[in-house]
């Protein structure tokens, strides 16, 4: 009789497991299938500005991260694959992008994980100057220790571009060796240059001897201004402006020269600061998000003597590239905060615009997410000389979308 049962239990739980197996096998993945990009435009309605058109203008940038607008209307896009491309008449009628990379870019380390080429921006007096800056992430030279994971520094370079070839490069301002993470640059009004450093896991961030998990303020030749607010203190880096910050892949200057940086929380908990100097931002200590596996970062999300964050999104959106609007297309959207979206709750391919309507004291009043129907990863967002919106996507299509008035 026990034997009788035992065989009885014995093929039950088979007959479980074996139905637990075909049901895991035969679950859906999570996210959406790909979605290709097949027209040459798109329309769609929006809140304010209502009729849009999004043009399809150029495919196949790999890795794509950021873009720079040239004077007369070219676009430069920055491949995470250490590579510079160019899209000829970005403005116009008809945009070509160049099938070859643009000269004189060096040759860089091999990118890995969020390793390789990242941001650009053009100097105030790139007019006169033509000096472009951009940043990477260097790999650790030497051989790895078996089971250690590599390493790199953020490195800000400057070169001159000039007649379709960059030329002159050299190295600004390198971080120590660390965890690898994207960064963003941009030029105040008076002429210093705001850098993002990430540190994602570990406490890098509140290390003030580390540039990692920082917002670095720069002169335009590398070297740390006077007023830096840390400059004197032997026990920190004097290019640090604030600290505290988990991975920043938006930066931008808002019109009244506040610095605001977007940055990602882990699960949930992402934000957009207003960069203030030596303030601290909390992370890895203090956070709105949770763990990857659920449970929350910090028993409180606010603590004294930690700054605040400006605008938050629980769940995530993967902020990415970050603008301000200050053209006349779009009258409805004037100085409203443009913030690209990644994915949404950690679903894939349910990537967007963010579009926030601001105060004068930049606080937030009404968001509307534009673009999900087109289910793209968006890596960056600028207002181009014409007053229109140029995205960049990361992810199936890798693509340079234009948003104008319908």
């Amino acid at each position: 009789m026990k034997k009788r049962t035992m065989i009885k239990l014995s093929l039950l739980a088979l007959s479980i497991t074996t139905a637990a197996s075909v049901f895991a096998a035969d679950a859906p993945p999570i996210g959406i299938a790909p979605v290709n990009l097949d027209k040459s435009s798109y329309v769609f309605d929006t809140a304010e500005q209502h009729g849009i058109k999004v043009s399809v203008l150029a495919k196949g940038l790999p890795r794509s991260f950021g873009m720079a607008f040239l004077p007369d209307g070219d676009l430069l896009v920055s491949e995470r694959g250490l590579q510079l491309r160019i899209i000829h008449g970005a403005t116009g009628a008809n945009p070509v992008l160049d099938p070859k990379p643009v000269a004189g870019m060096p040759q860089l380390a091999e990118p890995y994980r969020n390793g390789g080429l990242h941001d650009l921006a053009l100097h105030p007096d790139f007019a006169n100057n033509h000096y472009l800056y951009f940043t990477y992430n260097k790999a650790e030279p030497g051989p790895l220790a078996e089971g250690q994971r590599p390493r790199s520094a953020v490195a800000l370079m400057r070169g001159k571009y000039e007649n379709g070839a960059l030329s002159a490069v050299e190295e600004l301002f390198a971080s120590d060796f660390g965890s690898t993470s994207g960064s963003r640059i941009a030029f105040a009004r008076d002429g210093k240059l705001y850098m993002t450093t990430g540190a994602p896991f570990g406490a890098d961030a509140q290390d003030l001897k580390g540039a990692f998990g920082k917002v670095l303020r720069l002169n335009d030749d590398g070297s740390v201004p006077s007023d830096n607010p840390f400059v004197g203190r032997a026990d920190v880096n004097p290019a640090i402006y604030s600290y505290g910050h988990r991975d920043q892949l938006g930066l931008t200057i808002h019109p009244d020269g506040t610095v605001l940086a977007a940055e990602h929380g882990p699960n949930g908990g992402d934000e957009v600061n207003i960069i203030k100097p030596g303030l601290n931002y909390g992370w890895p200590d203090i956070s709105f998000g949770r763990n990857y596996d659920g449970p929350r970062i910090s028993p409180l999300p606010v603590a004294d003597k930690i700054e605040q964050p400006q605008l938050l999104w629980v769940p995530s959106i993967a902020p990415t590239g970050l603008m301000v609007y200050t053209g006349d297309k779009f009258p409805a959207w004037k100085g409203n905060l443009f913030v690209g979206s990644a994915r949404r709750g950690e679903i894939e391919r349910t990537g967007g615009l963010e579009r926030v309507v601001l105060t004068d004291k930049l606080d937030d009043i009404r968001r509307e997410t534009l673009l999900t129907d087109l289910h793209q990863r968006i890596r960056d967002v600028r207002q181009g000389p014409d007053g229109n919106l140029y995205v960049l996507t990361d992810g199936d299509e890798f693509a340079v979308l234009r948003i104008e008035p319908n």
